[in-house]
């Protein structure tokens, strides 16, 4: 069973629940993402898997997920990373940054970097696979594809 923090609108946590319970009552909680940059500066962009509940098939960042209880961003973030794509990277915050998706719950992002030109071991689970894709071609995916996460395409639009 999975239980993730509950945090207020300072993102300080002042509790904890399961995840399910966590969507069914909207409550606050966190979400770290990984974009990983190789040498040219392309972003690696996963594809999920087609056996997601969310948006399977769906462009998202290079690795990312709920922040479990008891977690810091930073670490939910690193192990997103191995449990996704099988690696440890250091890391660089970008940013956090407050969301509110379509569900209407709350969810503080915390957005890290990291430079590797991979090979990554897919998670078959999470990951269908994975693509580095130059700034500019993503720019115009996000414009004639509706095939990104919806926090992908909110960062990419508020930071890049």
């Amino acid at each position: 069973m999975e239980y993730l923090d509950i945090v207020n609108d300072k993102d300080e946590v002042i509790g904890k629940e399961e995840y399910s319970e966590i969507y069914k009552k909207k409550l606050p909680h966190r979400i770290a993402h990984v974009l990983i940059f190789n040498k040219k500066g392309e972003i690696a962009l996963q594809i999920r898997s087609k056996n997601k509940s969310f948006c399977p098939g769906f462009f998202s960042t290079s690795a990312g997920g709920h922040v479990q209880a008891g977690e810091s961003h930073q670490q939910g973030a690193l192990r997103e990373l191995e449990e996704e794509l099988g690696i440890k990277l250091p890391l660089s915050l970008i940013a956090k940054s407050e969301y509110l998706g379509k569900e209407q719950i709350h969810k503080f992002l915390s957005i890290y970097q990291a430079e590797s030109e991979g090979p990554f071991k897919f998670n078959k689970d999470e990951v269908e696979n994975m693509e580095f894709i130059s700034l500019d071609k993503i720019k115009i995916l996000l414009k004639t594809s509706d095939k990104f996460h919806p926090e992908l395409r909110f960062i990419l639009d508020k930071y890049y």
